[in-house]
């Protein structure tokens, strides 16, 4: 074999090994999310996930198929003594899916691994003030999105998710935020449709933004959780569990940011 040829089959043989792996994990995921869902999974769901049971039958089937692709590609991890069942898996995966139910495109492809804890978790946390210097303080947690490859769950309150008349759902919050940060920073403004789309969300998240903060700082009662003031992530990430959880309330008390969350996920919940 010449020279030439030899540098053509190293070449071949490098841009397979890039080329051929995600094309065949994508059509793996296709395969999966093209399959239904056993009906015994479904009926888990309907019983466990609230919301599973409002949602119109053609959105469920799309959501079905996801609920499948997720469960079968992702990798659960059980901590703090805790093992994680099919059970668990499906209901994580429903809630999570339910956010990109109604977008096309990829969904969740760099997350490897949701670390499921009993309950509350402890993390450790570093941050600079002004003058540089770095205090180191531990934070008790329900859930963290860890950049794009891993979340972390507290399973307590996934089960308290959709249970109560409050908009609290932990998957759908930091599954939120795993969305946020797809364009490469969590700053309450995921990736939009384009600079149309980016100049109405900025305003209307700025408005509905700054009238909470100022409620929360002024000590009156809100609709929206409190803690959604602390940033503009946590603003989007607690809008995001208000429209999926409460949104027939969340459209009459703040219908311009109801109809950015629905031009966001493609899903009109009030009307479920």
């Amino acid at each position: 074999m010449t020279a030439a040829l030899i540098v053509l089959a190293v070449a071949a043989a490098v841009i397979a090994a890039i080329v051929v792996p995600p094309l065949l994990a994508r059509r793996r995921r296709a395969r999966l999310r093209s399959a239904e869902l056993p009906v015994e999974s479904q009926r888990l769901l309907y019983r466990r996930v609230p919301i599973y049971r409002r949602i119109p039958a053609d959105i469920r089937a799309r959501l079905d198929g996801l609920v499948h692709e997720f469960v079968e590609d992702k990798n659960f991890v059980g901590c703090g003594g805790i093992e994680v069942d099919l059970e668990m898996k499906l209901v994580i995966a429903a809630q999570a899916c339910l956010l990109v139910a109604g977008r096309e495109g990829h969904h969740y492809d760099a997350l490897r691994s949701i670390l499921v804890y009993p309950g509350e978790f402890v993390v450790p946390e570093e941050w600079h003030d002004d003058d540089g210097v770095v205090t180191t303080e531990e934070r008790v947690l329900a859930g963290q999105a860890w950049g794009q490859d891993r979340i972390l769950l507290s399973w307590e309150d996934v089960e308290a998710g959709g249970h109560g008349e409050e908009a609290y759902n932990v998957v759908i919050h930091e599954f939120a935020h795993y969305l946020d940060e797809e364009e490469g920073a969590m700053n309450g403004t995921p990736a939009l449709d384009g600079p149309t789309h980016y100049a109405r969300w900025a305003e209307v998240f700025a408005h509905e933004f700054a009238v909470l903060r100022a409620a929360a700082d002024a000590g009156q009662d809100t609709f929206l959780d409190p803690y959604a003031a602390e940033d503009e992530a946590e603003f989007f990430a607690v809008a995001s569990e208000t429209f999926f959880e409460t949104p027939r309330e969340l459209r009459d008390r703040h219908p311009r940011l109801y109809r950015e969350l629905q031009g966001f996920y493609r899903l009109d919940p009030a009307s479920w």
